[in-house]
């Protein structure tokens, strides 16, 4: 019987509080945030994938790696494989879509609903970056509105505004 876990998580220190970040043997699957609860979420995870959920403080070095240099400002882009599968269809088309979106670079819900060939989904480009299960990796906080609004954010306002002032110092 194998017993390698279907999910292997830790949680990361960033500017925007504590992160959880959980991954499957195909790639990182989920980040999270204080906010969402980190129970709930790896509750959730066991659901939706597996119930061998584990922690692992070293499983994801490479992820906490880049992610502690993009907050320092020395990293533009994150490569890390991922595991899209908490997402499908029109949202996961949109959430495919964010990282082309360049670091300090923004585009409107418009923007992106026309990028992805949909140009009156603006609504549901909302929901797709509302409902990323990668945030920060996946860049959501880098779609805003077309008022010049930000937008909302699953990790909060505050935590949006800090990484659009981080991506327009670095």
């Amino acid at each position: 019987m194998d017993h390698t876990p279907e999910v292997t998580y830790r949680t990361v220190d960033s500017p925007i509080g504590p992160l959880l970040l959980a991954a499957t043997p195909v790639g990182l699957v989920r980040v999270a945030f204080a906010a969402e609860g980190f129970d709930t979420v790896l509750t959730d995870l066991a659901a939706a994938i597996g119930p061998q959920v584990t922690e692992s403080p070293h499983a994801l070095d490479a992820a906490a790696s880049q992610l502690d240099a993009y907050f320092a400002g020395t990293r533009h882009t994150i490569d890390l494989p991922l595991d899209l599968r908490l997402s499908s269809g029109f949202r996961r088309t949109v959430q495919q879509h964010l990282p082309r979106i360049g670091y300090g670079h923004t585009e409107t819900y418009k923007q992106v609903a026309e990028h992805v060939g949909n140009p009156k989904a603006v609504r549901a480009v909302g929901t797709a970056c509302a409902t990323n299960p990668i945030p920060v990796v996946v860049p959501c906080h880098r779609v805003v509105r077309s008022d010049g609004g930000l937008g909302g954010y699953r990790g909060g306002l505050e935590a949006k505004i800090l990484l659009l002032d981080l991506e327009k110092t670095a």
